[in-house]
């Protein structure tokens, strides 16, 4: 029989996780909550602020505003258009063609250029003169199985008037946002309370979750980012669960290869992530990671390409032709003149250097640091899991309560993804530093790598930890995280604008794009 104080701090302990799972789902919920009401009123509006001045200058470098009425649409950008173009021709059309040019005439027709269609996410196959999106097919056909469903089931179409319209975008944004956040936050929370060590620490990672990234301005819009970072999520967790347990799974491993590999067909850069956890498991149980984890890993990817070559003929994604006639004929956005006279962030590249936009990328107008400066808290956080994984101590004071895990294991691994975030990190945000000019266009963050969020949220945990245990730690959390939440809702109707902090140095003349 254990003695009366083990039996009260158990209960203690355990009354002290059903108060915080309590705080969790109250977050969950109202997190939720505020996102299925922009989703349902999600529409996009025309800010004058972002238009020409009238009369129309058909000089200016901003848009014109529209001399008539435009068409409700409940979609956003050229970024989201072009999906939704792709997903309408597969099932109204039965095919990937989302335009065509005429050879005679040069005239363009077809859905991408309808009104309330439009986007410049489009390219032109020089051959048979026919306009396909830029964007990878495999989100675009599982959103167009979606729509075939409701279409047969309800007789909603795309192409119908304004509230099937709307309806039919809705409800794929619940199946393919809503959703997938909502788990994304659930499985958040449980890996938060297996690493946090104090009530502050992890009630702040999971606020922070809920409100403090740029996750959540995407969930009104039909992208591939948001879906790529709830994956990781359910990627790590399944291998969390893995490594914890005393006899690993085969559904397990199965669920790892699984969303790593979607994770990587939804953004291309995070096949390091696939394969860096592929790896790890694979030093640990080389039996399992081959005949699960690496065969599930390559349902998704294969799904990628075989889509690919059923819309372009080939195996290689249309990103690869980029700076080819495929993107640069004549009319396109993305044709880049001799005299380097086109306006805009799309043209960054020929007003600064490397050098400015590495620092605008991490701590300017887009930065991933300034606009979210909780994450300078999970930069200490991966120095210390370095520090004390290259001594050879995991962070002593991270324990892990469950059945088949003991502190010392949850402690280590702890070490290791902090670790992992660190070198991952660096390699993708090189990546985007070495290829990338341009900031992912009009877009209220660094969204590139947003996939990356739930991994930094992790690693903080035991700098927020240290300094919830200090009024002046708590404060500076505070402060970073009211700034990361107002940068994640400065445009709360629509993701596809620049942050603010752009937006002060734009007024100030600070940009020159």
């Amino acid at each position: 029989m254990k003695p009366t104080s083990d039996r009260n701090s158990a209960e203690a302990a355990a009354d002290a996780i059903a108060r915080r799972r309590q705080i969790y789902g109250l977050l969950i919920v109202v997190a939720a909550a505020m996102a299925l009401g922009r989703i349902l009123s999600a529409e996009l509006v025309y800010e004058p602020s972002l238009s020409a001045p009238w009369p129309n200058d058909p000089g200016h470098y901003r848009r014109p505003w529209p001399a008539t009425p435009p068409r409700p649409m409940p979609t956003f950008s050229s970024n989201d258009r072009s999906r939704w173009a792709a997903v309408r021709a597969l099932v109204d059309e039965g095919t990937w063609v989302i335009g065509r040019r005429d050879r005679q005439t040069g005239k363009d027709s077809g859905i991408i250029f309808e009104d309330g269609w439009q986007s410049v996410d489009k390219m032109l196959n020089p051959n048979t003169l026919e306009f396909y999106s830029t964007k990878p097919p495999l989100l675009t056909f599982l959103v167009a199985c979606e729509y075939w469903l409701l279409k047969k089931a309800f007789g909603w179409s795309l192409s119908g008037d304004s509230a099937q319209c709307f309806a039919v975008v809705r409800v794929c944004l619940l199946t393919f946002n809503l959703l997938p956040f909502t788990l994304y936050l659930w499985l958040l929370t449980r890996l938060i309370e297996h690493w946090g060590t104090t009530d502050w620490g992890r009630i702040f990672g999971v606020a922070a979750a809920c409100f403090g990234t740029l996750v959540t301005p995407f969930l009104i819009s039909l992208n591939n980012h948001t879906l790529a970072t709830c994956s990781v999520v359910v990627a790590v967790y399944a291998a969390v669960q893995i490594l914890s347990a005393s006899e690993a799974s085969w559904r397990g491993f199965a669920l790892a290869g699984f969303f790593a590999g979607f994770t990587a067909a939804n953004e291309l850069p995070a096949a390091a992530f696939a394969a860096g956890l592929g790896m790890l498991l694979l030093i640990r149980f080389p039996r399992q990671t081959w005949k699960a984890f690496v065969p599930a890993a390559i349902i998704p990817v294969g799904a990628l390409l075989a889509l690919n070559y059923a819309e372009l003929g080939e195996w290689n994604l249309g990103y690869s032709k980029f700076g080819t006639e495929w993107y640069e004929y004549e009319g396109s956005h993305w044709r880049n003149l001799p005299d380097q006279s086109k306006r805009g962030i799309d043209w960054a590249k020929h007003r600064e250097n490397k050098g400015a936009y590495a620092f605008h990328l991490l701590l300017g107008h887009h930065g991933w640091f300034s606009l979210t400066p909780i994450y300078l808290l999970a930069l200490g956080g991966m120095g210390l899991g370095i520090w004390r994984l290259s001594r050879g101590r995991p962070p002593a004071e991270t324990t892990l309560k469950g059945p088949t895990s003991s502190p010392q294991r949850a402690s280590r691994q702890w070490a290791e993804l902090a670790s992992c975030t660190a070198l991952l990190s660096l390699v993708v945000i090189g990546y985007y530093i070495c290829k990338s000019d341009n900031y992912g266009g009009w877009s209220n963050g660094p969204r590139w790598l947003m996939w990356l969020s739930p991994l930094w949220l992790l690693t903080l945990l035991p700098i927020a930890d240290r300094l919830g245990q200090r009024r002046g730690g708590r404060a500076l959390c505070l402060v970073l995280l009211a700034l990361s939440i107002l940068s994640a809702h400065y445009w709360n109707w629509n993701p596809w604008r620049h942050p603010w902090i752009y937006n002060w140095m734009d007024s100030r003349g600070w940009v020159p794009y």
